[in-house]
């Protein structure tokens, strides 16, 4: 099949690809975007953001990526032409200020992206990315808040959604009673919200916050706290149910 694909770029295109090198295919659809970025901007509108953000690597990978932008944009002008601005049309139409009720549109360049997310987090609220530089910049994120113990996850379609820890399942610490429940208690509080129990979900997710300012944490978190309480995961569990 490699050879298949190096002869038939070599015909078409005219391009040489060695014959010792791989090959992978990277198909992005008009329509997987159109859905991904549409659910990104309704979920901004509901929760009252500022702006969706469109993370891309298009100006190496235009075909693709770039097609990323291109369509992502499209959705937003298309189907939400009354509540989004564009970041470029601020300054000139609006003086800087976002107009009430509006989400700013704005597309930036992955590795670019990693800088912004350090230094300005104040400016991003929602991100929209293709899987691979999700994944980059979710474990980045997770890394300015404690790690993945503390990452929440949620797979949402058009009618089914599944919500699950955005780690892997640790065997090595398999019955231990050790590892931080963090990330699964917040998925579930991420769970509620898609139900439509906020008050639940609030009540969890500050439960968890106030274990964390009293410094009654598991290993991951202790190590990284001056004066932490080192507990176990069954223990965390407790203390987050004792601040509900």
């Amino acid at each position: 099949m490699a050879g298949k694909i190096r002869d038939l770029v070599q015909q078409e295109d005219g391009r040489r690809i060695r014959s010792d090198a791989g090959i992978g295919l990277k198909p992005i659809s008009r329509f997987g975007t159109h859905r991904l970025v549409r659910r990104a901007i309704e979920y901004a509108l509901e929760h009252q953001k500022r702006s969706v953000t469109l993370v891309h690597k298009g100006n190496i990978m235009k075909y693709t990526e770039g097609a990323f932008r291109t369509w992502g944009y499209e959705v937003a002008k298309k189907s939400f032409g009354k509540s989004k601005v564009i970041e470029e049309d601020l300054a000139n139409e609006h003086r800087g200020k976002i107009p009430k009720g509006k989400i700013v549109m704005k597309d930036r360049i992955a590795d670019a992206m990693f800088q912004q997310i350090l230094l300005r987090p104040q400016e991003y609220d929602v991100l929209a990315m293709p899987n691979l530089n999700g994944d980059y910049m979710s474990d980045a994120l997770a890394a300015m808040v404690g790690g993945l113990g503390l990452a929440p996850g949620a797979n949402i379609g058009d009618g089914y959604a599944l919500f699950e820890a955005t780690h892997g399942t640790a065997p090595k610490y398999a019955g231990q009673d050790k590892v931080n429940p963090g990330s699964l208690i917040l998925s579930g509080a991420m769970m509620l919200d898609y139900l439509g129990w906020k008050e639940a979900a609030d009540r969890i997710r500050k439960g968890l916050i106030k274990a964390v300012e009293k410094k009654r944490v598991t290993y991951d978190l202790a190590r990284q706290m001056q004066g932490a309480i080192e507990v176990k995961c069954s223990e965390f569990a407790a203390v987050v149910i004792e601040n509900l």
